[in-house]
């Protein structure tokens, strides 16, 4: 049997912690899927057909990794993977009691799908989309955080406010 996980998050936009923490996975899964949950409810900086292709590109020469955009209950679209685990990091102990809150209710909701946790390397732990937007709206240096695709279209988006 296949070991699969679900890597799921907004990836609004994807950055080089995510990328890390998806390779390290294939070190104990055989196939991750990065999903994208779209939730119409919340406001994002790229819609999720760009998220998608950002996702694609970035990591394009990864085997093994597969794409995709689900709404619903995690568990559910899990299930309908045939995943038996869920993937997700954390950079600091402030992601830790959300994350134990989130791995607890996917437990009661479906007890054969476990949560993985895996600690995101030392290179990454004070990055997270949100900071890597904020310094990109003010002409920050991101190139080292973010794929090449990213940092160009997050440059794109705020070209107006670095003249």
């Amino acid at each position: 049997m296949r070991r699969i996980v679900i890597y799921p998050g907004s990836f609004d936009p994807v950055t080089n912690g995510h990328i890390d923490i998806a390779k390290r996975g294939l070190k104990l899964f055989d196939q991750v899927i990065v999903a994208i949950l779209n939730n119409p409810k919340k406001s994002y900086m790229f819609p999720v057909e760009e998220r998608l292709q950002m996702l694609q590109e970035s990591m394009a020469s990864i085997t093994n990794v597969e794409f995709d955009v689900f709404d619903g209950l995690l568990v559910d679209y899990a299930k309908m993977k045939n995943a038996q685990a869920i993937l997700r990091g954390m950079r600091a102990v402030s992601d830790f009691e959300y994350e134990f809150q989130l791995a607890l209710m996917n437990r009661k909701l479906n007890r054969d799908v476990q949560t993985v946790f895996l600690m995101t390397g030392l290179r990454w732990i004070f990055t997270s989309s949100s900071i890597i937007k904020e310094a990109a709206r003010f002409g920050g240096d991101i190139d080292d955080m973010v794929p090449p695709v990213v940092s160009r279209k997050l440059k794109q988006k705020f070209a107006q406010y670095t003249r």
